[in-house]
């Protein structure tokens, strides 16, 4: 039932090959793997939201991060000034806005047309 270890050395490797250098092989393949399921993925997402958050201007409709959609009223290196109320301004990190909608932009409603 069990493999004596006699049994599993006289097996051998994988095509003779030396077991070191079968385990770095692995070891890169592993790596390979995981930058471009992982890591690839998230700087491209990362580019595209600096990229985003480059070209905020006054006028555009965000959302932050925190689920509070405003209007864009001031723009400044690290900040941005968000309309969102009425009179009601509050400044904003420019990393803190999750999305930018297009000026004009319609929201999508939440009733049901009959």
């Amino acid at each position: 039932m069990f493999a004596t270890p006699a049994y599993a050395q006289a097996a051998g490797g994988a095509a003779g090959m030396n077991p070191n250098i079968m385990s770095f092989v692995m070891l890169g393949g592993m790596f390979v793997l995981f930058y471009f399921l992982l890591i690839r993925p998230q700087q491209q997402r990362a580019k595209k939201h600096a990229a985003m958050i480059a070209g905020v201007k006054r006028g555009d409709t965000v959302v932050l991060s925190s689920g509070t959609i405003g209007k864009v009223v001031r723009v400044e290196d690290a900040e941005v000034g968000v309309e969102i109320a009425q009179g009601v301004t509050v400044k904003v990190i420019k990393t803190m806005i999750a999305d930018v909608r297009v000026k004009g932009q319609p929201a999508a409603a939440n009733d049901v047309v009959k």
